[in-house]
């Protein structure tokens, strides 16, 4: 199948799980800044989790999608309408009949994904279909999604024939769907992101450290896939002296530069880090950040590693009994 794409939105890529493996070599992780509602809306398609879906930012494109396509939107809510007709969230939607699905501007969260049943048919590179643009790697040619691009969707499975059969059998005109919600406001409740000790945390004083946690950081407007800039009550290191060897970094990753303003690492993050790290974001609190907005206020929690395993395994269990439950 085809999607013909009429407006590109402000910023569209392909996104999957990220191109590990390649970091030595000075190449990017990228993939989805919000990994579980990635996940979530290739359950609800039948795809493999790991598969590539459009990451919308803050709006999303103006798409022709054809009679027959089943797709899922998850993530921020950006007001989708299919053939004039309000989408909802966290199902699986088969379309009837050629027409249009386009999008508004964000009401809840900052980032929405739209995933298709078989997929994006494009090639692999060093084994992900993710965009990095800065180098130009992966999706649609390494760019944002491009005004009058064509879309070719991948091959169904017999399990996905399966669920466009069963769809295509409902009633409703311009499309019918299937399926449930995520638990209310998991995604942008307003709860402190949850975080554990960062590799230098001992270069800060217990006053800087109390400081970190007992204060709200604003997210600057100088943020991007790469990093959350914060702004508020400055940090130092406890010796100006300080000084350390660049080391490898990861997604959440809380570095604190000269200028003494928190800079969390996301998605397209460097490889390395020259700058302190005073804490990590704990996995299952990932998604959440990528939804968060410029001016937006983050307040910081820390946990155990032990509370942190435990919640990543609670949102392991939704998206396993979601799966679960698509197979029935």
């Amino acid at each position: 199948m085809k999607i013909q794409v009429k407006k590109g939105g402000p910023l569209t890529t392909l996104q999957d799980q990220g191109r590990y493996g390649f970091q030595k070599y000075g190449v990017l992780v990228s993939g989805a800044m919000d990994l579980f509602s990635l996940k979530l809306g290739n359950i609800l398609v039948g795809n493999e989790e790991k598969e590539g879906a459009l990451e919308m930012t803050m709006s999303g494109p103006f798409l022709k999608v054809p009679a027959g396509l089943v797709f899922a939107l998850t993530g921020a809510d950006l007001s989708a309408k299919l053939g004039g007709k309000p989408v909802p969230l966290n199902r699986a939607i088969y379309v009837k009949e050629n027409t249009t699905l386009s999008f508004g501007f964000a009401a809840k969260g900052a980032r929405g994904y739209l995933s298709v049943a078989g997929g994006f048919d494009v090639p692999f590179v060093m084994n992900s279909k993710s965009t990095y643009l800065r180098a130009k790697l992966g999706g649609f040619g390494g760019v944002p999604l491009q005004d009058g691009t064509e879309l070719e969707t991948g091959v169904l499975s017999p399990e996905q024939e399966k669920l466009a059969a069963v769809l295509s059998a409902q009633s409703g005109k311009t499309f019918s769907s299937m399926g449930w919600s995520i638990p209310d406001g998991s995604l942008f409740a307003a709860d402190p992101i949850r975080v554990t000790q960062g590799l230098q945390a001992d270069w800060f004083d217990n006053e800087t450290l109390y400081t970190f946690l007992e204060n709200p950081y604003a997210i600057t407007a100088q943020s991007d896939r790469m990093g959350y800039r914060l702004s508020g009550r400055p940090l130092y290191y406890k010796d100006s002296s300080l000084e350390m060897i660049s080391e490898p970094v990861t997604f959440g990753s809380i570095q604190v530069p000269a200028d003494g303003n928190p800079i969390i690492l996301m998605a397209d993050r460097q490889t390395t880090g020259g700058y302190a790290k005073i804490a990590q974001v704990i996995q299952a609190d990932l998604p959440r950040l990528a939804q968060m907005k410029p001016g937006q206020t983050i307040y910081f929690k820390p946990v155990t590693l032990t509370a942190a395993e435990q919640a990543l395994e609670r949102q392991e269990r939704f998206l396993a009994d979601a799966k679960a439950m698509v197979k029935r």
